[in-house]
């Protein structure tokens, strides 16, 4: 990239980037042509969607993004059976916490909790996925069941890096927590099942990982909120064979999952 750049700065016979101690940046001849770079980016890419759309061969790549918990606990079975059906199209999986961009060729299908906010994107709600509290049976013996009607006071918490107030699972837990301590904050939801099976706190969870870990579920004064589950494609590539494969042996495996995936509350007051 280094050598394309320099030839391409002979060829203009100006500077396009300055090196920097933080990285580089634009010089004013290429803050000049940046639009016109960034409408020839588009453009390739939209050629090259234009042509994988009409790629009607059941083989080649597909690239899914899914968040790596969700695909650990629900997806690989899925992805086993469609693997056995077409063997002839390969799954590039990307597990990542951000939402992928469609439009530039990050992924192709992709997975998530929330509504994708590119609009020019073809998407669909495909399941709920129900969240709950749990705590090991080590640490409720130790400490006892929390008072959520009190804000669990006495209690330690296992949480993301930060509270997530904007997702139904936030703006519920909260009021339910409020006088506990935070014991741990971690980015991966594998960390958080494991501090709890360890003992070190209470932790909310989706209900597809917390109750096939070694933990208690623990009974709230308010039943427990769903997130809604959706699948994005970008409307160049669904009607591809390979891509409309994907997507439709994913609704249809993710239907299959739907007791997992919000089942019916059984937990029970540990007191």
């Amino acid at each position: 990239m280094g050598r394309r750049l320099k030839a391409l700065e002979a060829r203009v016979g100006a500077k396009l980037l300055q090196r920097t101690s933080s990285g580089f940046v634009l010089t004013a001849a290429g803050a000049a042509i940046l639009d016109n770079v960034e409408r020839i980016e588009s453009e390739t890419q939209a050629v090259e969607r234009a042509i994988t759309g009409k790629d009607v061969r059941l083989e080649g790549i597909v690239k899914l993004a899914a968040l790596e918990d969700l695909t650990v606990q629900i997806l690989t079975p899925i992805l086993a059976d469609f693997h056995a059906q077409y063997p002839g199209i390969t799954l590039e999986l990307i597990t990542d916490v951000h939402e992928p961009n469609l439009i530039n060729g990050e992924a192709d299908v992709a997975l998530r909790f929330n509504r994708f906010t590119q609009r020019a994107l073809i998407a669909r709600k495909l399941a709920d996925c129900a969240f709950g509290i749990y705590a090991s049976a080590a640490y409720l013996e130790a400490r006892g069941a929390p008072d959520f009607t009190c804000g669990a006071p006495g209690h330690r918490l296992l949480l993301p890096p930060q509270e997530v107030h904007d997702t139904p699972q936030g703006h519920w837990l909260a009021p339910l927590i409020r006088a506990a301590r935070v014991a741990l904050r971690a980015n991966s939801f594998a960390m958080l099942l494991a501090a709890a099976e360890s003992g070190m706190g209470i932790v909310c969870l989706p209900r597809f990982l917390g109750d096939a870990a070694a933990l208690i579920l623990l009974e709230t004064p308010l039943p427990a909120p769903t997130r809604e589950l959706w699948l994005a494609v970008h409307p160049d590539l669904r009607a591809a064979p390979r891509f409309r494969a994907v997507t439709e042996f994913l609704a249809a495996g993710l239907k299959q999952q739907t007791g997992k995936l919000n089942p019916v509350f059984e937990g029970a007051m540990v007191s």
